[in-house]
């Protein structure tokens, strides 16, 4: 026990030199961690860094490319529906549409008696309109007819037999007051049929415009023709009068040209009439008569 206490007690037998030895190690190794630890940091960098893409030809799709829109198929049984609502519509006819009257004017009127799902009025022609601005009327969009159609076929019906030879309103401060309803309700006649004559109007209309354009250019082409032909002329004339001054300035034989055209006399040979005498022909002319 004594001899340990006095070994405890006692100086350090650690000499200078091992101290100092001892630091530079522990330096040395944490100098070798700071490097690992670097090493470390740069390997976890790379592995964090996306990849770099490979070239192979195809072009990477932006983010903001439009999706392609989804086609939704409709059922048979909701296109029989449809069909049959259509069936069931009435279309109302006006013969003639007041002034200062729209489809969404006409619209608003005619829904006190049911619901309305489509109107059409059709436009007056131009000229008539550029003539009632020359007149000193008014320059507005007018529409010459219409028609109307109901969901209901007895709507349709009901509104045609009050409407037809009324007011449109009542209110005597109103524009249409002194305005009346031609209407009719079209039995059997559908939307489809009003679409049809339309769209053969329109082909009639083109029809019409293609052929006069077609003679506009013929008109045209034969008025190029004849100014071309005229220019030929006039340069062949040039030239014959040209030649004409040519020849008489040096002394030749004058050419006689009316204006500067050579006309060329046709011979035609013919052959001696029959004399004979007269008498004779008389008489054979009357025995072939008698």
């Amino acid at each position: 026990m004594d001899d340990c206490e006095d070994s405890s007690d006692g100086p350090s037998t650690h000499s200078p030199d091992s101290s100092g030895e001892q630091s530079d190690s522990e330096e040395g190794i944490r100098i070798e961690d700071d490097d690992l630890d670097a090493q470390g940091e740069d390997a976890q960098q790379q592995q964090s860094l996306p990849e770099p893409a490979e070239d192979t030809g195809d072009e990477i799709p932006d983010a903001k490319s439009k999706k392609p829109k989804k086609v939704r198929k409709l059922k048979l049984s909701a296109t029989h529906d449809f069909n049959a609502k259509l069936q069931k519509r009435g279309i109302l006819y006006l013969s003639r549409v007041p002034p200062r009257m729209g489809p969404a004017k006409v619209k608003t009127l005619l829904t006190d008696f049911g619901t309305i799902t489509r109107v059409y009025l059709v436009e007056e022609d131009k000229t008539r309109r550029k003539k009632r601005r020359k007149a000193g009327g008014s320059g507005g969009k007018r529409y010459t007819e219409g028609w109307v159609e109901f969901e209901s076929k007895k709507v349709a019906r009901s509104a045609g037999d009050t409407l037809n030879m009324t007011r449109v309103t009542n209110h005597k401060g109103s524009i249409h007051y002194d305005d009346m309803w031609n209407v009719k309700y079209l039995r059997g006649f559908k939307w489809s049929h009003l679409t049809e004559k339309v769209a053969y109007e329109r082909r009639v209309r083109e029809q019409k415009l293609r052929v006069e354009m077609m003679e506009v250019r013929r008109e045209n082409a034969s008025y190029i023709a004849q100014v071309e032909a005229g220019k030929k002329m006039d340069h062949i004339q040039e030239r014959m009068k040209k030649r004409k001054q040519k020849d008489g300035g040096s002394g030749g034989g004058a050419v006689n040209v009316d204006d500067g055209m050579a006309k060329k006399k046709r011979k035609i040979r013919q052959k001696k009439p029959f004399e004979g005498d007269r008498s004779s022909t008389k008489s054979a002319i009357l025995g072939s008569l008698v």
